[in-house]
């Protein structure tokens, strides 16, 4: 079954580290969500806004962190599934 919770921004940046393959991140922005997920090799950022997909691949959790950074709103919420 799905689940997902809502985390503060400092669990966020060690839940990317330890992400696993079967789980994920929304981060909710206000004009646009990001979803990031980890393949094997690879994470995966999806930035969304306005039905359009933009996709973003990093090998590195500190580059993945960075990008992130950048890109959230103050006020975001984020969520673990």
């Amino acid at each position: 079954m799905y689940s997902e919770k809502e985390v503060s921004r400092d669990t966020f940046l060690n839940l990317i580290r330890v992400l696993d393959l079967d789980e994920g991140i929304r981060i909710d922005n206000k004009e646009n969500k990001m979803f990031v997920n980890k393949s094997v090799n690879r994470y995966c950022i999806d930035v969304s806004k306005n039905n359009k997909d933009e996709f973003f691949y990093f090998t590195d959790a500190r580059k993945v962190i960075d990008f992130l950074n950048e890109r959230m709103d103050p006020a975001c919420k984020i969520y673990s599934y």
